[in-house]
């Protein structure tokens, strides 16, 4: 036998769910519903707890027609006769003692038994509801019985007139349950069965309601609502609160606030809730002044307040920027009997923050201190990155401090917060500070605390600290992962230091870590700015091998490799691609290509790209700009790259000072000085501030023209506002003067260089010593360099070729040749180097030894280039080895080098001295099918060359005439 309560589960199991589309029979009846929009049940929250008043019908005579009854005759006297005796029979079975289980086991019950006529059993069992929920069950849950829509009301009807809500609740859950429930009929059933049985409580109806929410099904209640409404009956007070924090879930605002309307003329009076539901349905649709009314209504109605409401409209005002009104309100508070508590407190700080009033945001975190209440997590790490991002880091930390003072130790999740923007900011010193405090507070660093310091030190190029983090996390138990080792090798690779990178990959494989793309989109990018990109495509093949798709970040470095190893046609077929695997360019992929056209001179394809990212939606920005621009000016078309600066002003791009310092370069270059200053002038008009590297460019043309009086008028132009010259202008007036061999000049620039407090660095001393080496002065240019060893400049491959050209220069072939080999030992021989060595060689008449230093070369691991096989060509032609020279010329060929215009008219010129004046003409055409363009010593050659066979056949055709005529004399 079932027990006196109704489990919904296992009511629920009789009826099985039926979520078949409900018609539209609710916006047919009720036209102000037609436009409610038909929202997932998913999207509705769990409704408010209910409770159980009871109430009387206010309007018993209901628009709600009954259900018809059909008209007596003869048949359905005796029909009905019948079901008067069946129900009868029935009765007694529920009332008497006999087993429920046996009498309805009697095919003569079981067969005959109709939903009528349980209605009419519960309608005759309504002195004792607890029977009727017990025979309504047992036929439910034992004999799978399907009861009607009229039988679940009035059972609802008679368990709240009983006072036993919780089992009416339940039973009203399982009608809706089984489906397909229309409100308007279920509420038409409801309504027959109260007026039918004459209950005097109406709250069943609310039941409904709270059913209608507890199954998500707010829009549903609204029908209900307004049927009750219709038939002179309000819901419940908390009933109706429910209702409408219902449709604040499904973000129903205006819904609420007609609802509301529409209730209070009916004459309820809502509560602190409902009026709640109301402001919070104002402050999402951003009207403030009547939720500022609804609150003053509530006050002088005598309405109980809460501190909610206030809470409420205090988070809407700040999630509208009007923070400052969102305080006032707090500081009324007091005045209303009410106290602020901390989500009064965290909300207006974090308003506080968004609207950036930091200052003010401390001092309301202060207040709430001050009174014991702890801040949020998120309240406090706001406001503590926040004032960190603006730069008071003492406040910051002063902040942290007071909180732990108090008794609130602040988590990893604040402290990582504050660590991360002090990191950003390159505050390395308080941010160990801080990682240290952690562990007095019995604080534990975690891997993401780990992840933010390591991370840090990688991109400021300290990465040495970074590997004494990786030790320290080890040490306590925290084994890094893929995402540690990945900063520490994008660090290294950053820094030039590949193979540390390489060797950091297989510690990680070692630990059974994979490698990801990031792991190998680094590499690729170090690699491929070391102009190593035959070993960057190795990566990349080897990545591809492995399963690992390459992203964006992968194609663009090795199309920057490819742009900057003068490989466009590689880098184009890489382009293309890319975009059939799916993985679309963006602005950085297009800014490297269009950057890598204009360095090869494709201004027209450039430009070609430049229409079609922007025709992609992608925003070009300077960095598109700039390329364009020197690419103009590098070509000779300054006066066009000036036109495509104003046509972009015109269309309101803004350009900043990189741009137009490639134009002032174009101009310094052509010797346009004029013009440079005058691009200055409207550079400054149009809001764009000269900055020292516009200064340095302006410098470099004047000293090209010997402009002492302008350049040092530019200097003093510099100090006016403020800027002093850095290492670059005073370097490259040093180069200048050393270039120029004006060394007394140039070490004047040093002395002032040194008195400003600006610390020459390995270039400046490289150009003083290459100045020093071309007059001669290699002694004081060894001295200069043991000073520069001194002061922890480190000498690079030009400050040792500087030394290596002077060497050759001055046929010191064999010191050249040890001094070289010092720096092969020390990694700073080059494609350069090896090349000043063999141009010394064949300087000397000594081809051999130039091509040994060729094949050394090659063993050494550095690639040469076209200078390195022309230069020994070159000697080759001049001294009429033609045999030789194409020898070594089809070697580089085959190797994949491009030889240049230069190379093409030393093999031309050997032709031409060797009498081969057709395969002369051949490499002529070979050069101009390949895009090169012939200049002038090209022609002088050619021209000379025909001369010559010219004179030569003219010379043969008089000693034959001669030799002929004395032979007949």
């Amino acid at each position: 036998m079932v027990g006196d309560t109704v489990i919904v589960i296992l009511v629920s199991q009789a009826f099985p769910v039926n979520e078949s589309k409900r018609p539209n029979e609710t916006s047919a009846s009720f036209p102000f519903l037609r436009s409610l929009p038909r929202l997932s049940d998913k999207t509705l929250a769990t409704p408010m707890k209910l409770f159980r008043p009871h109430r009387s019908l206010a309007n018993p005579n209901s628009q709600i027609k009954p259900i018809p009854i059909p008209t007596s005759t003869a048949a359905a006297e005796g029909h009905r006769d019948n079901d008067e005796k069946f129900v009868s029979v029935l009765r007694g079975i529920v009332r008497g003692k006999q087993s429920w289980k046996i009498a309805f086991n009697n095919p003569f019950v079981l067969d005959k038994i109709r939903p009528h006529h349980v209605e009419k059993v519960l309608i005759q069992t309504l002195d004792d509801s607890r029977l009727a929920l017990r025979f309504f069950n047992f036929l439910g849950l034992h004999k799978n019985f399907n009861h009607s829509t009229a039988s679940f009301c009035i059972l609802v009807h008679a368990l709240v007139q009983s006072n036993l809500i919780w089992p009416a609740s339940s039973v009203l859950q399982t009608l809706l349950l089984r489906g397909p429930n229309n409100p308007t009929l279920i509420f038409e059933s409801l309504v027959n069965s109260y007026e039918k049985c004459n209950f005097s409580s109406t709250y069943g109806f609310d039941l409904l309601i709270q059913a209608y929410i507890h199954y998500k099904k707010v829009l549903d209640t609204l029908v209900i609502v307004r049927l009750m409404s219709e038939c002179g009956i309000l819901p419940e007070v908390r009933t109706f609160s429910a209702v409408l924090n219902g449709l604040i879930r499904i973000k129903q605002f205006d819904m609420v606030l007609g609802l509301f309307d529409m209730i209070v003329d009916k004459g309820l009076r809502p509560d602190v809730y409902a009026h709640t539901a109301v402001v919070q349905s104002l402050c999402e649709l951003k009207d403030f002044d009547r939720a500022k009314e609804i609150i003053q209504s509530m006050e002088s109605n005598g309405c109980e307040l809460s501190l909610v409401t206030y809470n409420i409209l205090i988070h809407g005002l700040c999630k509208s920027q009007r923070a400052w009104e969102a305080v006032e309100v707090k500081n009324l508070l007091s005045h209303k009997g009410l106290k602020a508590d901390v989500v009064t407190y965290c909300t207006l700080v974090l308003g506080l923050c968004a609207i950036h009033s930091f200052e003010v945001a401390k001092q309301l975190t202060d207040e709430m201190v001050e009174l014991g209440i702890l801040p949020s997590k998120e309240a406090l790490s706001r406001l503590v990155d926040g004032l960190r991002v603006k730069g008071c880091v003492v406040d910051a930390s002063d902040l942290v401090n007071k909180v732990g003072k108090l008794g609130l130790v602040p988590s990893s999740f604040v402290y990582n917060s504050l660590i991360n923007s002090m990191c950003k900011h390159g505050k390395l010193e308080e941010v160990e500070t801080l990682f240290n405090n952690m562990g007095e507070k019995g604080l534990f660093p975690s891997d993401i605390t780990y992840s933010i310091m390591i991370s840090s030190f990688c991109k400021i190029g300290q990465v040495d600290s970074a590997l004494l983090f990786i030790g320290k996390m080890t040490q306590i138990g925290i084994k890094p992962s893929v995402y540690h080792y990945n900063s520490l090798i994008s660090g290294h690779c950053k820094l030039g230091k590949l193979h540390t990178a390489m060797c950091l990959v297989t510690e990680m494989i070692d630990k059974g870590l994979v490698p990801t793309v990031v792991t190998y989109s680094s590499l690729i990018s170090g690699y491929c700015k070391e102009g190593e990109v035959h070993k960057a495509f190795s990566l990349y093949h080897e990545m591809i091998e492995k399963g690992i798709s390459p992203n964006i970040y992968t194609f663009t470095a090795l199309i920057y490799g490819l742009c900057h190893a003068n490989m466009m046609t590689e880098a184009r077929k890489l382009f293309d691609e890319m975009r059939k695997l799916k993985v679309m360019p963006n602005e950085v992929t297009y800014n490297v290509m269009i950057e890598g056209h204009c360095r090869e001179g494709n201004i027209v394809r450039a430009f070609e790209l430049l229409d079609e990212m922007v025709e992609k939606g992608l925003v070009p920005d300077t960095y598109t700009y700039r390329p364009v621009i020197s690419g103009l000016c590098a070509n000779g078309r300054v006066s066009e790259a000036k036109e495509f600066i104003d046509d972009l002003h015109k269309d309101q791009h803004k350009l900043n000072e990189i741009c137009f310092t490639a134009l002032l370069h174009g101009y310094c270059k052509e010797g346009r000085l004029k013009d440079a200053l005058s691009a200055c002038s409207e550079m400054v008009e149009r809001g764009v501030d000269m900055d020292v590297v516009c200064y340095a460019v302006l410098i470099q043309g004047f000293l090209r023209q010997n402009d002492t009086k302008r350049l040092l008028s530019l200097l003093k132009e510099m100090h006016d506002h403020g800027l002093r010259p850095d290492n670059v202008i005073y370097t490259s007036m040093i180069d200048a003067y050393g270039k120029a061999g004006d060394l007394c000049k140039a070490f004047g620039v040093w002395d002032i260089m040194i008195g400003e407090g600006c610390i020459p660095n390995v270039v400046t001393y490289t150009a003083l010593i290459n100045g020093l080496c071309k007059a001669g002065s290699v002694d004081k240019a060894e001295l200069l360099c043991k000073e520069m060893l001194a002061s922890s400049s480190i000498p690079n491959q030009i400050t040792y070729g500087s030394f290596l050209d002077q060497l050759t220069k001055e046929g010191h072939m064999e010191k050249a040749v040890q001094l070289h080999g010092a720096m092969l030992r020390s990694s700073l021989a080059n494609t350069v180097t090896y090349n000043i060595l063999i141009r010394g060689f064949c300087k000397m008449g000594r081809i051999q030894e130039a091509g040994e230093i060729l094949i050394q070369m090659v063993d050494s691991d550095i690639l040469p280039d076209c200078i390195s096989y022309s230069t020994i060509i070159y000697e080759y032609c001049r001294s009429g080895n033609l045999w030789e020279a194409m020898k070594l010329w089809d070697c580089m060929m085959n190797k994949g080098l491009n030889p240049d215009t230069v190379a093409y008219n030393f093999l031309i010129y050997g032709c031409c001295v060797a009498g081969e004046l057709s395969k002369a003409f051949e490499l002529h055409d070979e050069m101009m099918r390949k895009g090169l363009k012939p200049n002038r010593a090209t022609k002088n050659t050619l021209v000379c060359g025909t001369c010559l066979k010219s004179r030569l056949w003219l010379t043969f055709f008089s000693l034959a005439k001669k030799f002929t005529c004395s032979e007949r004399a």
